[in-house]
């Protein structure tokens, strides 16, 4: 599926590709409601009535994936809600073996995520899979999310890269689109992003099942 020897960079998703995205999923369509619903004391059908339709009309901007707008938006602390069910934050299966194994190889790798600073550090702090990486960014550092071809520009200033040598590895297909556009050469995606959903459909695009399937050969 790949071929190590023309990679040089490996770009990494978070939510869905490094970690088990039951934990935002649950998070987005269950915990948020419940609480809504509290706050307002309404049914939790109500609350998801109310909050889905909202939701669907910020995917794939900063919004979205912004904890403050949502705090502000809800009135609810949304950082906070987060640590209310931190147990559900998983790492996929030979996600630590590929990225030790793959730098051991000489290879960059960058984790590059849409996910809020605050979010960002919760997971890091949970999983202890910070020291893994040679640079980790946010989207929000750059004011624009990885679905948007020029987000790519704003990152290569910071973190320069060949495309022609780099790997993105991220569960979202407009994501993919957006890197593919930019250019860069390898791309894949991912079955099962949620442990607890159905595999997927992945379009276009090679995927993967685990890590183990893209495992650099010892030298």
């Amino acid at each position: 599926m790949l071929h190590w020897s023309n990679i040089q960079t490996v770009l990494l998703d978070m939510d869905g590709t490094l970690l088990d995205l039951h934990f935002d999923n649950h998070f987005w369509q269950h915990h948020v409601p419940l609480r809504y619903a509290e706050k307002h004391a309404i049914s939790l059908e109500a609350a998801k009535e109310a909050l889905f339709p909202r939701f669907r009309a910020v995917e794939g901007t900063m919004d979205w994936y912004c904890l403050d707008y949502w705090t502000r938006e809800l009135d609810l602390d949304i950082a906070l809600l987060k640590e209310e069910v931190d147990h559900l934050i998983a790492v996929h299966p030979y996600v630590t073996d590929f990225l030790d194994s793959v730098r051991r190889h000489g290879k960059r790798v960058v984790l590059v995520t849409n996910a809020h600073a605050k979010s960002l550090r919760l997971k890091m702090d949970k999983t202890r899979l910070g020291g893994h990486f040679d640079a980790i960014y946010s989207s929000h550092t750059f004011g624009l999310p990885k679905e948007v071809p020029e987000f790519w520009n704003c990152l290569r200033v910071t973190e320069p890269f060949d495309p022609t040598t780099t790997l993105l590895v991220d569960d979202s297909l407009p994501v993919l689109r957006s890197a593919r556009d930019y250019g860069i050469a390898h791309l894949l995606a991912v079955y099962q992003p949620d442990t607890k959903g159905p595999v997927r459909d992945v379009a276009e695009f090679e995927a993967i099942e685990s890590f183990r399937q893209i495992m650099p050969l010892q030298p």
